[in-house]
């Protein structure tokens, strides 16, 4: 079996196109017999505490493990089948158990703690830093039965949150709405198209309509009947709740949030802090979950004017042109995009014809190879669906990175866009051999209807450019050190600024016209639609900024000042109270789909996104300057990438972010870029 098990080749890339549920299993064994040999070598009291000792024996050997669960998670996440997930499951709490164990085995604490750490490197020396700190983090300091509880908290809540991920994927999947023709009246038509192939699959009559973005955001914009897009705003936001039909009841997250949170708080008292807030700024940028709140009530009083007024706008102009006097939240997508056309004449239904899949991918590649002063290139790797690509990045002809990109939703596959490291660069201890880095780069665009490219909005551009952020942040680190290399070791209210930077390209006019081709005359982006698109570009900014700050004071009051045995909705009202400028209905439940903070990673880090986009436009003012001062953008390029991308988390973010611009960030510039300054 081992021989033939795609989940024990480590020769090269993953085997995606062999894989098969049977492997998860035998594979995840073996592996883990082998790290945990590993761990007892290396603990052993005639084991050497030296950094490149133990490397070779333990890292290697859990690099392993974390590469094949990788791709196995990656599978789960993508390609998800019944089979699939229940291998996934059964695995979950071994692996789990082990990695719990691991980070708080005080016989490797000592051994770390033993370790000269003068006969390091810098980059050893910042993830000797680093892996210290997670010790304590790990409850490498508990003793007995405090151990014994933290390791089975750490695994309920891995069970918890992959839960909690398969309900809001399933409540997702599970609803559709068959229209008829007239109800659609407004909808773009591909959009339609797409919609009458689907029930026509079904061997159904109409026109089947889902929750996934692609049909569910065109519908909320676009759609004239009101009644429509209330059966769909009321099904999207009351997904894996108790306020789903009584036949969606077994996705409801209620539960699993509630226990989820009182883990949380368990965790942080058992390793001494008051609350996983507390817990979770140890490793960021920010210094207290004090801090965080500040930051955020003070971005919402200087947005709040601007986001007044933004609503004002909307109510005005949906009574005198829309007769609407009394619009109701599912009517706001639809006001505002027909506000949007009166006030720049033109539509994101217009502008979508110009960016068709192909040509914005060419365009990307050619302002990163210029920028970066890099080659992008296709390459050959084994795929788990037809349309998946891989790409390889090259510098003087020498490989850097490689990375897959899966554009198209479907079915079975888990919403939003995201990146993910398949392995990281890494000097091999075992081998003395370089290892390149590897990402995968997720999204969830419409796919082509009726043999012609897809067509992206430009949103989803901006999406595309965000993920390629976080995918350079990975490839072009110059660091050999695995745990401080690419995105590893990197703040995680850090880790946005590179995606968040790329963003900026979005909205300039020599990038656009070079990735722009009309579908069906292949004419480039017209620069009078983009000026239009630009004086747009802060429409309702005000109101978004709210938006952010909303989600993001929600999480980080849910985990200080939060009782698990209260009903968060009581928290999520005060705080909607407090910030938002559009009542949302008492049914909604957008808490229960916040896969970021409940199965993400974001938990009590939620704010990092904006605090993140305080350093991306600070740092993109950079180039802007240099513009003014005609400096070629390659050189800024280049301090960019030399300061931030190749440092990886080889140093604290702030000294990276200092090296670049010569000094501390000032939210001046995300003001100023958002039209609020």
């Amino acid at each position: 079996m081992t021989n033939q098990n795609p989940l024990l080749d480590f020769s090269d890339l993953p085997l995606f196109d062999r894989i098969q549920p049977e492997h998860v299993s035998p594979a995840v064994d073996a592996l883990l017999v082998e790290s945990q040999a590993a761990l007892e070598k290396v603990t052993a009291s005639d084991f050497p505490a030296n950094w490149n000792s133990i490397s070779a024996v333990l890292d290697v050997a859990t690099e392993k493990l974390s590469r094949s669960w990788g791709a196995v998670s990656h599978l789960n996440a993508v390609a998800d089948t019944p089979e699939l997930r229940a291998a996934y499951n059964a695995a979950l709490p071994v692996i789990t158990e082990f990695y719990t164990r691991l980070g708080a085995d005080e016989r490797l604490y000592a051994k770390y703690k033993a370790i000269d750490v003068s006969t390091l490197n810098a980059e050893q020396k910042q993830a000797h830093k680093n892996a210290m700190r997670n010790f304590v983090l790990s409850g490498a300091e508990l003793v007995g039965a405090a151990k014994d509880r933290f390791a089975k908290i750490q695994e309920r809540q891995a069970e918890l949150s992959q839960k909690f991920s398969e309900n809001a994927l399933d409540a997702t999947d599970a609803f559709a709405y068959f229209a008829s023709e007239s109800e659609l009246a407004g909808v773009p038509q591909d959009v339609v198209e797409t919609a009458r192939e689907l029930a026509k699959a079904e061997g159904k009559d109409g026109y089947k309509l889902t929750l996934k973005m692609p049909s569910y955001l065109p519908v909320m914009q676009f759609a004239t009947s009101s009644a429509l897009r209330e059966v769909l705003y009321r099904a999207y936001s009351t997904r894996a709740s108790d306020q789903a039909p009584a036949e969606f009841s077994k996705f409801d997250n209620s539960a699993v949030i509630s226990e989820i949170l009182a883990l949380r708080l368990e965790e942080s008292k058992l390793l001494g802090y008051n609350n996983f807030g507390e817990v979770s700024v140890v490793a960021k940028m920010a210094k207290s979950p004090n801090e965080v709140i500040t930051f955020l009530r003070d971005l919402a009083r200087r947005a709040r004017p601007y986001a007044e007024k933004d609503v004002a706008d909307l109510r005005a102009f949906a009574a005198e042109h829309l007769s609407l006097s009394d619009p109701q939240p599912w009517d706001f997508p639809y006001i505002a995009e027909k506000l949007k056309e009166a006030r720049y004449s033109f539509s994101e239904q217009e502008v979508k014809q110009y960016f068709t899949a192909p040509k914005v991918l060419a365009g990307l590649f050619k302002i990163i190879e210029t920028l970066f002063e890099v080659a992008i290139r296709e390459d050959e790797a084994p795929v788990w669906k037809p349309g998946v690509q891989f790409f390889r990045i090259e510098r003087a002809g020498q490989l850097v990175g490689q990375f897959y990109l899966d554009q198209p939703a479907r079915t079975g596959k888990r919403g939003g866009a995201w990146m993910d490291d398949v392995r990281a660069r890494w000097l091999r201890p075992d081998t003395c051999l370089l290892q390149t880095p590897v990402a995968h780069l997720v999204c969830n665009f419409a796919d082509g209807v009726g043999g012609k490219p897809a067509l992206l909005t430009h949103d989803d551009v901006t999406t595309l450019f965000h993920e390629f952020g976080h995918g350079l942040h990975h490839m072009l680190t110059q660091i050999n050190e695995r745990d401080v290399s690419g995105i590893s070791g990197v703040e995680w209210d850090a880790v946005e600024l590179p995606s968040q930077f790329m963003e900026n390209f979005c909205w300039e006019w020599d990038v656009l016209k070079h990735m722009t081709a009309h579908v069906e005359t292949g004419e480039p982006l017209p620069r009078a639609l983009f000026d239009k698109m630009l004086a747009a570009k802060n429409f309702q900014s005000g109101m978004q900024t709210l938006r952010q700050v909303e989600f993001s004071l929600f999480d980080m009051l849910l985990h200080t000042s939060h009782h698990p045995s209260t009903d968060v909705m009581n928290l999520l009202n005060e705080v909607r109270q407090e910030v938002a400028v559009i009542k949302a209905p008492p049914y909604s439940r957008t808490a229960h789909t916040f896969s970021h903070i409940f199965s993400g990673g974001y938990a009590a880090g939620y704010y990092s996104y904006k605090w993140a986009e305080v350093l991306s436009a600070d740092a993109y003012a950079a180039f802007e300057e240099a513009l003014k001062q005609g400096k070629p953008q390659v050189e800024t390029g280049r301090k960019y990438r030399e300061a931030i991308l190749e440092a990886g988390g080889s140093r604290p973010a702030m000294e990276s972010f200092k090296a670049f611009r010569g000094r501390e960030p000032s939210i001046d510039a995300l003001l100023r870029h958002q039209g609020m300054a």
